[in-house]
């Protein structure tokens, strides 16, 4: 008799696709198939069919046959020797041969079909579970051809066995139809496979869904019809050899998907776009609101029937080739969002939140990977994710990866560019599905209206909230381009105009929840310097700017905030190409106190300017995009307000430290030079805070900041 060997693929790399086993499987009693049944063809699929119960199987007339005759006449593997080997890679390391204490373990709980294990508490109702299925159909092993090999995305647990087979029986409905053999071997496994049915008949009243975004479940080989411990093997749709993390490893994963989900203009207008083709990264992101529409669609599917799938990863995803949908992986360890009857009212709205917004978070993992690319690689992925677990808020996303980034990408990286398309819609999504606080993350049917995945032909009317990301996100990309001529500077104190205007954060209680942490200087409305042609004694170079701003302890003060300004100092009257020059940092203490205020406009009799960092033509654009149709339903405004409500900053005494490094750092001459230079450069504000008169703007990424002559300062939240 030959060997029965069988494949554990949980580890195996895409290199690893190859046969792996020369000997072939042979059943006892099983015959070639008839010439004239080989020539029927089935579909893979079952959209156009109806049902399938256990009894278009086996008939009550005639029952399925018992353990003890399954294990004798159904499948039997010859041996070479007293015992069969099995072979499983999922917890040795992949070039190396499978261990043989793992292969005799699994070979023995593989004769199981005999019944000759032993029993467990956890099995003794078995038989009664196993009423319940009806639904789906008992197979017995006999019914598959059993393949040689596994595809390498048919990936697995340690207490699972994958094999490929093809149903044999012509009188099964499933005949020449191509599944995966899921054989759960420890008591827990059986448990999720169990649930992983029983969850079916809840799910299967709608078909259509089910069949289109779920991966579906035939049935089921079970010996055990005691309370005695037998196997239990799941059998389930086969949807291609690649899983979307297999995809996404791939170095030509984009063209070859595309190619894959053939996307044409039906495609494309089934997320809102007008166009095929174009560039890659229209391209991808068009594939991206594919992929993205139809996760959420199943996991939305999910929802509305009460189930949390809570182990959504891209290995449990798989793209069918035949309708080009993501089926939503086995749901044996789906949750009840409502667990038990027992429960008041709010304990089970609050189980709903955290169940739902469990999956929204995986998935917002699940797009990240999509989108960025980078983080397939699982050091820069577990910086990621310790970034949203030490509580850092997830609208900071794209400060804190955009030098991890581009640190290893040298002409531009095509995931940033998507997320920041549409205003850093995309940016706005991801934060929304990974939001540190449960109850902040958005759900399946608001994701699905959110205007990243929704293209230009669908009318997305944006919310407030949608807004003020849209002007914030657009202000810091034109900041990131270094050239501040007149009108990038109009534009962008136009947008910081409309930003004080639809700020909601303007009581001193949300600054204090709001305001402490660091925040990276971006950009002044007020006088620029810069690099120009001048020849300065000493030759400064500003790098980052950031203010700290943190409660204080001490009465009569709210905040304590220190500027730190870091700067290198060119030594030699040439650049170096490099800019290698000793380092310095300056930094600057001052004690605030907040108090409600108001900012007041003044009319143009008594001041030639209503503006002050404002011309004349600047206030005008200003008003024109406000009373345009698109704002006019957001904000009915009519005229400019003679004031807004802002929060103003009292300071205390001010404190200056300067650290210079190397030699010249006992020159005092040397380091009064570079304090001239670096005043000369740096905003006033930031080298004197008692200049900093108010806050007009603050959220969760952004903040706005007046001085006393009128001009705003804008930062970012910063991550380090």
């Amino acid at each position: 008799m030959m060997e029965l060997i069988g494949i554990c693929c949980s580890s195996l790399s895409p290199e690893c696709a190859v046969e792996l086993l020369p000997s072939r499987f042979s059943f006892i009693n099983s015959s070639p198939t008839p010439s004239h049944h080989r020539r029927r063809h089935h579909h893979h699929h079952l959209f156009r069919r109806p049902p399938i119960h256990a009894t278009t199987y086996h008939s009550f007339r005639n029952p399925p046959p018992t353990s003890a005759t399954t294990s004798s006449t159904c499948y039997s593997p010859r041996r070479r020797s007293s015992r069969s080997k099995f072979a499983c890679c999922s917890s040795l390391p992949r070039p190396q041969p499978p261990a043989a204490a793992a292969a005799a373990a699994a070979a023995s709980e593989f004769q199981g079909d005999s019944g000759s294990a032993s029993s467990s508490p956890d099995d003794s109702s078995v038989a009664a579970a196993e009423d319940d299925f009806s639904h789906v159909i008992k197979f017995n092993m006999s019914d598959f051809n059993i393949s040689d090999r596994v595809s390498v995305g048919l990936t697995s647990r340690a207490d699972e066995v994958i094999f490929e087979a093809t149903v044999k029986d012509v009188n099964n409905p499933l005949y020449n139809t191509k599944v995966v053999l899921r054989r759960l071997t420890s008591a827990q496994a059986k448990r999720r496979g169990r649930r992983a049915i029983e969850v079916l008949r809840r799910l299967a009243r709608r078909r259509l869904m089910y069949h289109s975004y779920s991966m579906q479940v035939y049935g089921y080989v079970s010996s055990s019809s005691t309370g005695d411990t037998g196997a239990f093997t799941l059998v389930h749709g086969y949807h291609g050899s690649f899983s979307l993390r297999h995809w996404l490893q791939q170095s030509d994963w984009f063209p070859t998907l595309e190619a894959t989900l053939a996307l044409d203009e039906d495609s494309a207008r089934k997320v809102g776009d007008d166009t095929i083709g174009g560039p890659a990264v229209s391209r991808q992101l068009r594939l991206i609101r594919v992929l993205m529409r139809d996760l959420l669609i199943g996991v939305n599917y999910l929802h509305s029937h009460g189930l949390a799938h809570t182990e959504l990863r891209l290995e449990n995803l798989h793209i069918s080739p035949v309708d080009k949908h993501i089926k939503v992986g086995i749901l044996g360890n789906a949750a009840d969002l409502y667990e038990s009857c027992s429960e008041t009212l709010n304990s089970k709205i609050d189980r709903r939140e955290m169940m739902i917004a469990f999956d929204m978070r995986c998935v917002g993992y699940i797009m990240a990977k999509m989108v960025l690319t980078e983080l397939m690689d699982s050091s820069v992925f577990m910086k990621f994710k310790a970034f949203l677990t030490k509580g850092n808020d997830s609208s900071c996303l794209r400060e804190f990866l955009l030098p991890t980034i581009y640190r290893n990408s040298s002409s531009g990286n095509t995931g940033i560019q998507i997320l920041d398309r549409n205003w850093g819609a995309g940016w706005n999504l991801l934060s929304l599905l990974l939001a540190t606080k449960p109850s902040q993350r958005i759900s399946c049917l608001k994701a699905l209206r959110h205007p990243f995945l929704c293209g230009p032909r669908w009318r997305i009317d944006p919310s407030m909230d949608i807004i003020k990301w849209n002007l914030g996100s657009t202000a810091v990309r034109i900041t990131e381009e270094y050239i501040y001529n007149q009108q990038q500077r109009r534009r962008l104190a136009h947008f910081i105009e409309l930003m004080e205007m639809l700020n909601l954060h303007s009581k001193p209680r949300h600054w204090l929840e709001l305001l402490p942490g660091k925040w990276r200087f971006l950009y002044s409305t007020g006088r620029h310097i810069g690099l120009t042609l001048r020849q300065p004694p000493s030759r400064v170079l500003i790098g980052d700017v950031r203010l700290t701003v943190s409660k204080a302890s001490i009465p009569n003060a709210n905040f304590s905030v220190v500027s730190d300004v870091e700067f290198t100092v060119i030594v030699g009257r040439d650049w170096p190409h490099n800019k290698v020059g000793v380092s310095g940092k300056l930094q600057v203490e001052s004690l605030f106190r907040l108090k409600s205020g108001r900012r007041i406009y003044l009319d143009a009799e008594d001041s030639p300017k209503r503006f002050p960092s404002l011309t004349g033509s600047a206030e005008g654009s200003v008003l024109k995009i406000l009373s345009s149709k698109k704002w006019k339903k957001i904000i009915p405004i009519k005229e400019f307000p003679s004031s807004l409500p802002v929060v103003k900053l009292v300071s205390g005494d001010i404190g200056l430290t300067m650290m210079l490094n190397g030699p010249l750092g006992s020159d005092v001459e040397k380091a009064q030079q570079v304090i001239h230079e670096l005043r000369t450069q740096i905003p006033p504000e930031i080298f004197d805070l008692s200049k900093i008169v108010c806050g007009t703007y603050v959220d969760s990424r952004l903040l706005i900041l007046r001085s006393v002559n009128g001009s705003a300062l804008l930062f970012t939240r910063s991550c380090k």
